[in-house]
């Protein structure tokens, strides 16, 4: 029943994976020199009849500028298959010269930011003048890479959920981890589909989407890592081993352990349906290569994923969950950071750079005052919680 069970959502997996080719299929390659030329003359244009007592104008030309063509033309996509280093970064400063502008700082200093920006985007016109390989052997590997990339943290997160309801005697219930993520799967081909069909009219509410499931996930996993650490102690363990899993596994925690699943693969899914829609359009006749690097890439996946279940099952029991709690945490903090840059660059929240803070893309570090403060803060809460919880034991 296991391993019927396994086969199922690998099913449903490749399914989702079928389907990808389908949804970006009616895409246009991207011309990426005449984006960076389009946004360097408007962006050049607004910072020259930029007024701080009247910057509006200004902060709506470079909102436009990053959904109506960075996005809309399907650069933003496009740049986060060559280099999601650069793409982050452009992301950020579009969210700092737009938060500046809208809060009316000096001329000079939004020059600037202006300048760092635009030198970005030379940066990544760059990468469009040198020749791009076409043949099968580069889009299979890109095809391979951005499955890989964009479904490691989903059969992470999947995985672990999985390997600690085996662990913690609810093996009977590890269908509900899988029927999160099933739902998941539609949920993301249907995002897919709507934004790949109105991509220019959807830039901001998908920014506002992608942040929100971020923090939303973030959340989910921040509880249960808390909820798993707090349980960790050998003498609880035993008690579930003994039989009182029925009370340990209550229905909240069952279902926060569905919604972890689902929005850790909806976050993916849906990003992953564009990715596949921009590389099919730049690779016109070689669906075959992309579907290959699909297959291969899942068959990779679900290897990981059942190296995960194996050795999740040889662990001691604290070293598991302890293990466990620390890597869903771990996640937490990356999506916060990840979150706050979607939410920057949909103009929800403001934008103020660090100069002495690092960008690292893969930890959802970026250099922003916000960012670096939110994913601080996720550092420092567990430390408060167990304050007040030593706290409240001294005091009993």
């Amino acid at each position: 029943m296991k391993t019927m069970s396994h086969l199922r959502s690998l099913a449903c997996l490749l399914v989702l994976l079928g389907q990808l080719a389908f949804a970006g299929a009616a895409g246009a390659a991207t011309d990426g020199a005449a984006v960076v030329a389009e946004i360097s003359r408007r962006g050049d244009a607004a910072v020259a009849a930029y007024s701080p007592t009247k910057p509006l104008p200004t902060a709506s030309e470079f909102s436009s500028l990053y959904f109506d063509v960075f996005e809309g033309a399907g650069m933003e996509l496009d740049l986060g298959m060559k280099s999601p280093r650069l793409k982050t970064e452009i992301e950020v400063l579009f969210g700092s010269v737009n938060s500046q502008s809208m809060r009316g700082v000096p001329a000079t200093e939004l020059a600037a930011s202006w300048n760092e920006l635009r030198s970005k985007l030379a940066e990544a016109g760059t990468l469009y003048d040198e020749p791009q390989s076409t043949g099968f052997l580069a889009v299979f590997l890109k095809s391979l890479l951005i499955l890989v990339r964009e479904g490691v943290e989903a059969m992470l997160v999947v995985g672990a959920l999985a390997a600690y309801l085996r662990r913690a005697g609810g093996a009977d219930r590890v269908w509900v981890i899988y029927a999160g993520a099933g739902v998941a799967i539609p949920l993301s081909l249907l995002t897919g589909w709507a934004l790949t069909g109105a991509l220019q009219a959807a830039g901001a509410s998908r920014s506002v989407l992608e942040g929100v499931t971020m923090l939303l996930a973030a959340a989910v996993l921040f509880y249960l890592s808390f909820w798993m650490f707090s349980k960790r102690e050998a003498q609880r363990w035993q008690a579930w081993v003994a039989g009182k899993v029925d009370s340990a596994l209550t229905q909240g925690s069952l279902l926060a352990l569905a919604g972890a699943a689902c929005l850790a693969v909806y976050r993916e899914g849906a990003e992953t349906v564009l990715f596949y829609g921009a590389l099919l359009a730049g690779s016109a006749g070689q669906e075959s290569a992309v579907a290959a690097g699909i297959a291969v890439a899942a068959a990779v996946l679900v290897g990981a994923f059942f190296v995960l279940r194996l050795v999740s099952l040889r662990l001691p029991f604290a070293a598991f969950f302890g293990g466990t709690a620390v890597l869903l945490y771990g996640l937490a903090v990356v999506f916060v950071g990840q979150g706050i840059v979607e939410l920057q660059a949909a103009g929800l929240l403001g934008s103020s750079p660090l100069a002495w803070a690092p960008q690292v893309s893969s930890l959802g570090i970026a250099p922003t005052a916000q960012g670096i403060g939110a994913q601080g803060s996720m550092l420092l809460l567990p430390l408060l919680l167990w304050s007040g919880s030593q706290w409240r034991r001294a005091r009993a």
